[in-house]
């Protein structure tokens, strides 16, 4: 909120890959994402933090809802962030409606609990991948409901999806699903930014030194197709065998713990 100084002692993050921290790290090395960033970034003005992440990757809103919003309830955090519905996105049958009815209920559910809350909107994928252009008028229409919820619970926006940084490929990972660090990087600045948190400030929206020229004509095509290979066609067979990425996996940091800031590593924001 403009004009305050705000000291909170309970972070909880809810979400799938993304806030999870995919793209950031790996599952050897442990991930960081987005939400550890902003944990990071909140614990100079807030001695004491405490921080969950309940996020698993490949959930869809409604099983983010289900399963994630009693535990957050629960650890009664002052501070929540709400980040879910690219999945639903991606899938054959896609109800904006349902999907922001799921994020306006933990909206809902957070504020009313007493914590201050805050999301995210979604980048156009058919900037990132041209493959994805199927899927831009989904992103449209999730997120103009996502701003009517947020706007009717006082839930802060980070409007990632408004600014051509987002889909430098460079903040990217190689599936084009999910942020590199870089990309992690720029969104825990946004939803700081979104939060008015201090020492935050618009720089996530400027734009990268110029990059190498990315490929065109017959150099394209062969990179899509590879991106297609690689990545494309082992998402489309477990969807059509009704598996999912975070089958059997559960939140990497269920509980609350101390934020740890003394060394740039993966393992920044604690234990997992």
């Amino acid at each position: 909120m403009p004009g305050t100084d705000p000291r909170y002692l309970r972070y909880v993050a809810l979400g799938d890959s993304q806030t999870e921290g995919l793209g950031d790290g790996d599952d050897t090395v442990g991930l960081r994402g987005w939400a550890d960033r902003l944990a990071e970034h909140l614990v100079p003005h807030s001695p004491g933090l405490q921080y969950a992440n309940l996020a698993v990757r490949g959930r869809l809103a409604g099983q983010v809802h289900t399963e994630q919003l009693v535990p957050a309830l629960t650890l009664s955090p002052d501070l929540a962030t709400v980040v879910a519905g690219v999945n639903d996105m991606l899938r054959p049958r896609f109800d904006a409606d349902e999907v922001a009815g799921h994020l306006e209920a933990m909206f809902a559910a957070l504020t009313a609990g007493g914590a201050r809350v805050a999301t995210v909107t979604f980048p156009d994928l058919a900037r990132v991948t041209p493959l994805a252009r199927p899927f831009s008028s989904r992103v449209s229409a999730l997120n103009d409901r996502i701003r009517e919820a947020a706007r009717r619970h006082g839930v802060a926006v980070a409007e990632t999806g408004h600014h051509p940084v987002v889909t430098d490929p460079r903040l990217w990972s190689p599936d084009r699903l999910h942020a590199a660090p870089l990309g992690h990087q720029r969104i825990a600045a946004a939803v700081a930014h979104a939060l008015d948190l201090p020492g935050s400030d618009d720089s996530w929206t400027h734009q990268l030194p110029p990059g190498p020229t990315p490929p065109r004509g017959r150099h394209a095509v062969t990179a899509e197709l590879r991106w297609a290979a690689s990545f494309l066609g082992p998402w489309l067979r477990r969807r059509v065998r009704g598996h999912s990425s975070g089958d059997g996996r559960t939140a990497k940091r269920p509980h609350l713990l101390p934020v740890q800031t003394s060394t740039d590593t993966p393992h920044r924001a604690g234990p997992r």
